[in-house]
């Protein structure tokens, strides 16, 4: 079978790569080409577009970028049509996804979306085109599936696939690498979000100086970027293309809200969520976002367990004090229990190869080969 996968983010070349992997098992013909990063490289895709010329965040950002972001969208089209693809997958990266996938359907492709788009945070209406447009939605949250139930549209839940990636128990035995406990900076993997967040957190250093803060860098983002922010600070190390590396040992953690929140959860490293947008693009968005939490963690949780600083709160003084609550030793434990509790939600690992099976099979029937 020939898949076109596209994936727009980190998170989507991280979770599309173990896709890849697992597709090649159960479809031994398999050929896939897409969008995506080098993970996705590496997996085997051939790659016809970088994820590095694709992350836009906020509103006013994608209208700065709307040129590109449709020129992008034409080119897109014209290679599925060229290569004639048996279906499409789509993971998350809403946005453009969306699109594609209207115009997918119209023309005749299966359309797989894996990952779901978070409509039940905000534009739930979105919905019905999904339903429209979306011939296998599979689900990564509990709570998703009993969501698209309400709008009578049957998807199917598989589990996150951060739990085929993380383990249960974390090996910390590398932290003696570090002649002081560690902190980690993990301010997003896109340049937007990098520039508003990074600085803020950099100004919570000097109130730590018993601590070795490292900073998390984004495979897709040049060294020189940092070296802009990083040059006041000689006592900050980096950590390239490390990130589970860096969590494994870290004793806490200044998280940009995203999939990087759940991940340090999953290592169970106590952690402080950060967001701050544009002005513009957070008051467009306060007035949407339907849901009480940004952070993955607590949305599952279904209530607060990690602190969220957010747009004004999110700041160096604020981050400091969040930092001196979740470093003490009764509030470290209880937390890393919640944590628990957390994984337990997700459910079990075998996310990637169960949604593998669900899309060849889903292949199969359609093609009447069942």
């Amino acid at each position: 079978m020939k898949y076109y996968i596209i994936a727009g983010e980190a998170s989507g070349d991280l979770h599309g790569s173990n896709l890849i992997k697992a597709l090649n098992i159960q479809d031994l013909g398999s050929d896939i080409r897409g969008w995506g990063g080098n993970k996705m490289a590496e997996s085997g895709m051939d790659v016809v577009k970088h994820i590095r010329d694709l992350a836009f965040m906020g509103f006013t950002e994608v209208v700065a970028n709307l040129g590109t972001i449709l020129s992008n969208i034409s080119f897109c089209k014209k290679d599925i049509e060229t290569w004639q693809p048996d279906t499409l997958i789509l993971i998350d990266y809403p946005g453009f996804n969306l699109r594609i996938a209207k115009w997918a359907k119209k023309k005749g492709f299966k359309v797989i979306y894996y990952i779901s788009p978070q409509i039940w945070a905000w534009h739930e209406s979105r919905v019905h085109k999904i339903k429209k447009n979306v011939d296998l939605m599979l689900v990564i949250l509990p709570f998703e599936q009993a969501f698209y139930a309400n709008y009578n549209f049957e998807v199917k839940y598989v589990g996150h696939p951060l739990l085929d990636i993380i383990p249960e128990q974390v090996d910390q035995t590398s932290a003696s690498d570090f002649q002081k406990p560690l902190i980690a900076l993990l301010p997003g993997s896109r340049k937007q979000e990098i520039k508003r967040m990074l600085p803020e957190m950099l100004g919570a250093v000097s109130s730590f100086p018993d601590y070795q803060f490292v900073l998390a860098c984004a495979p897709s983002i040049p060294n020189e970027f940092y070296d802009l922010f990083l040059k006041d600070y000689p006592q900050v190390n980096r950590s390239d293309q490390k990130t589970y590396y860096l969590l494994s040992m870290a004793q806490a953690a200044l998280v940009t809200s995203g999939t990087a929140t759940l991940e340090t959860a999953l290592f169970k490293v106590p952690e402080v969520v950060c967001y701050k947008g544009g002005k513009l693009s957070y008051s467009i968005a306060k007035r949407l976002i339907k849901v009480k939490y940004i952070s993955l963690v607590n949305l599952i949780m279904e209530r607060e367990i990690v602190k969220e600083l957010i747009q004004d709160e999110c700041n160096s003084a604020q981050m400091v004090n969040e930092l001196n609550i979740i470093l003490e030793d009764f509030n470290r434990y209880t937390l890393i229990n919640e944590y628990k509790v957390l994984r337990d939600k997700l459910g079990n690992s075998g996310a990637s190869e169960r949604a593998a099976k669900e899309v060849v099979m889903f292949l199969k029937i359609n093609s009447g080969r069942v």
